[in-house]
């Protein structure tokens, strides 16, 4: 038995997006993810393609319902929506009442072309976008140095998590809640060398005695972000020189007057919505293979 018009039309727009689908993973894999340009231009190709084939398909059931009652029209858009670009059949789609079928059918057509513009949008900003820029630069500056971040959680103690991370390889055993109460208590300690830098945002006045130990309090006893005061105060604790990397200004080295090697930490601008983020680091895998594969060859 020949098949139907409608069944042949399943069949083909089934293929082509199928077809549609393999060019696509093809394209994606023909561009390195770190040329910022031609991935640009892929994803607006890549949509361009999308929204072609799109447009052809409703030309073509168009054409169909011209010449064929409406539920069958119905079934061929039901039978070809079970096919995505992202590939793989979805669920069967049970039939319905010729109205709920076409307004299901515009439904999904709307949400489908918002999500690939919402995608669309989402690629080009994180090619482009600055916090996929200030990745790039962190990576390239950190690759000279043969290491890569270690990603640090972003829950208010990551500076000091940073820092907890890196003297595990030094052996220490100093955790988050000493080197919080260790930094506090130096700046409590040295008090003139840290208020003229604290002033209240509201009078633009130096903090007073009482508003520096309520700081210092915060310090020891919350998630209160760190910066580069309480960096200097932890190089002091520590005696230890502290290296600051980061994407869009020279490498920072705190504490400076310790003649030992400094831990690496990685700031980070744009990593997360919330602001300003910190991160360890470690020896880039790349170089560590080549390393180990080194010993095993002697």
């Amino acid at each position: 038995m020949e098949d139907t018009a409608e069944e042949l039309l399943v069949k083909q727009q089934r293929r082509e997006k199928k077809d549609l689908q393999a060019k696509i993973q093809s394209m994606k894999n023909s561009v390195p993810k770190n040329e910022k340009k031609r991935r640009k231009q892929l994803i607006e190709d890549i949509g361009k393609l999308e929204a072609e084939l799109s447009q052809k398909h409703e030309n073509e059931l168009r054409d169909l319902q011209n010449s064929h009652p409406a539920d069958q029209v119905d079934e061929v858009a039901d039978a070809v929506d079970c096919i995505d670009l992202t590939g793989g059949e979805k669920a069967d789609v049970k039939q319905a009442r010729v109205s709920k079928a076409q307004k299901r059918r515009d439904k999904k057509a709307a949400q489908e072309k918002e999500r690939e513009t919402r995608i669309a949008e989402a690629e080009v900003e994180n090619l482009s976008g600055s916090r996929h820029q200030e990745d790039l630069k962190l990576r390239q500056k950190l690759a000279e140095k043969h290491l890569q971040i270690r990603e640090i959680c972003s829950d208010g103690h990551c500076m000091y998590r940073a820092v907890e991370d890196q003297l595990v390889d030094r052996g220490s055993t100093l955790g988050l809640r000493e080197l919080r109460a260790q930094t506090a208590q130096y700046m409590r300690n040295h008090a003139d060398d840290f208020l003229p830098f604290l002033t209240n945002t509201n009078t633009g006045d130096m903090y007073t005695a009482d508003e520096f130990e309520k700081y210092c309090n915060d310090v020891a006893e919350t998630a209160a972000w760190g910066g580069q005061l309480e960096l200097r105060a932890l190089t002091n604790v520590l005696q230890l020189p502290i290296e600051v990397i980061q994407a869009d200004s020279p490498t920072i080295t705190i504490g400076e007057e310790y003649a030992k090697p400094p831990i690496t930490l990685v700031y980070m601008r744009h990593a997360y919505g919330l602001g300003e983020h910190y991160s360890s680091v470690e020896t880039l895998r790349e170089a560590a293979s080549e390393d180990q594969e080194g010993v095993n060859d002697s």
